[in-house]
């Protein structure tokens, strides 16, 4: 799901790219010479000081730009005709050529991978501070029209996958996922700082609600909204919200065991409601503590609800622009920045690509923020609770 507030641009956007398919061919370098930019940017960067680069060229491309050399292509196939479709702007390297698309795509993903200045990962390749301004946002325009397939809600046949998926692994039938939200921190110019920006920390921060699959993958998102707003009043903004309330998602074929019916749902912590379609853990601090099923319940909920948590430490550490600090961010397109991170996210998954152990945040995804807890508690939601803590005690 695109992030909330940017439908309005989707029509003046697919008539940009429609436009500028009209343009004649801009030359680009030649095809025997697209290696020459991996060639010299690995003898140049693979020895500096301070990156611990592996030694294995592989596995130094990954570290550079998170894809593998296999992924990275199929990213360059994504967004090749858009960017050699559109006017250059002077997209020149020091030698006076044309930037191949390779270039340009490599840019992009070390500006999205490492978080660092434009100044530094210009240095690294030879360009200027604003050519790697320019190169990345034309990317991230182009990815976000273009790999739009690689996040969707699921289709029948793969919500029964990722049922299975949660079935095998937790025990929990008919889970559809698992959700969670994180803070985008960054600076704002005084004339933009507001209460609404300043969340519970006192960071000015954009929230990111994610629902993962079994895999990990996100499968809806919502960005764009003020780090001041809680979780439960972001999923409440939510379309997902709105869709699920209305019946029109997590309407599937439910499930009974004996007279205990199980509806679809995701898994969420403490921070959100407990809803008919959203599961959250039984409070543990009462006097007398929690029965056997709903401990049994708890940890089961407990270890799929980790998928979401994990899936954020994975997107942070993978794309470490969105584990900075960001200054002073355009808050218009912010959320198209965290959207292309998410959708590389997905496409390292689909394309079967695997991620070096140490990306992954070392902490929380959301490290020095404590968990708000949610007190709404839906009756119906209490019935399905107690109907899958029965399942899980049989």
């Amino acid at each position: 799901m695109a992030p909330i507030q940017k439908k309005s641009k989707t029509k003046k956007k697919t008539k940009k790219f429609k436009k500028h398919k009209q343009v004649s061919l801009v030359p680009v370098e030649p095809r025997t010479s697209e290696t020459d930019w991996w060639d010299s940017f690995w003898h140049k960067n693979s020895t500096v000081p301070g990156y611990t680069v592996p030694g294995d060229e592989a596995e130094g491309f990954k570290y550079f730009f998170r894809v593998s050399k296999t992924t990275f292509e199929y990213i360059c196939s994504l967004v090749r005709e858009d960017l050699i479709s559109r006017p250059p702007s002077g997209l020149i390297n020091i030698e006076g050529r044309l930037l191949s698309v390779e270039k340009q795509v490599a840019i992009a993903l070390r500006r999205l991978a490492s978080g660092e200045s434009q100044v530094s990962v210009g240095a690294a390749f030879g360009v200027g501070q604003s050519t790697v301004s320019q190169v990345t946002w034309r990317f991230i325009e182009a990815l976000e029209e273009r790999a739009k397939h690689h996040l969707n809600w699921p289709d029948f046949n793969q919500m029964q996958e990722i049922k299975l998926g949660f079935e095998a692994s937790y025990g929990l039938p008919n889970c559809c996922g698992a959700i969670d939200a994180t803070h985008i921190m960054m600076t704002l110019p005084a004339v933009q700082t507001s209460d609404d920006w300043c969340d519970q920390e006192k960071n000015y921060s954009m929230l990111l609600q994610g629902i993962v699959d079994h895999e990990m993958r996100f499968v809806d998102i919502v960005t764009g909204l003020p780090g001041g707003m809680s979780v439960s009043r972001l999923l409440k903004c939510s379309a997902f919200f709105k869709l699920s309330e209305n019946g029109e998602r997590l309407n599937g074929n439910v499930k009974a065991f004996g007279g205990d019916v199980i509806r679809e749902y995701v898994v969420g912590g403490c921070s959100y409601p407990l809803l008919p379609w959203l599961m959250t853990p039984y409070e543990t601090n009462g006097a007398n503590g929690v029965s056997v099923p709903q401990s049994t319940f708890n940890h089961k909920h407990g270890a799929a609800k980790l998928l979401a948590v994990r899936a954020f430490s994975l997107l942070k550490g993978s794309w470490r622009i969105l584990s900075k600090v960001m200054w002073r961010p355009d808050k218009r397109k912010l959320p198209s920045i965290i959207l292309t991170c998410c959708l590389l996210h997905n496409i390292i998954i689909d394309c079967g690509d695997t991620l070096q152990q140490d990306v992954a945040l070392s902490g929380h995804h959301d490290s020095g923020y404590q968990e708000q807890c949610c007190k709404q508690v839906d009756p119906l939601g209490r019935t399905m609770r107690d109907n899958l803590a029965n399942h899980l005690r049989q």
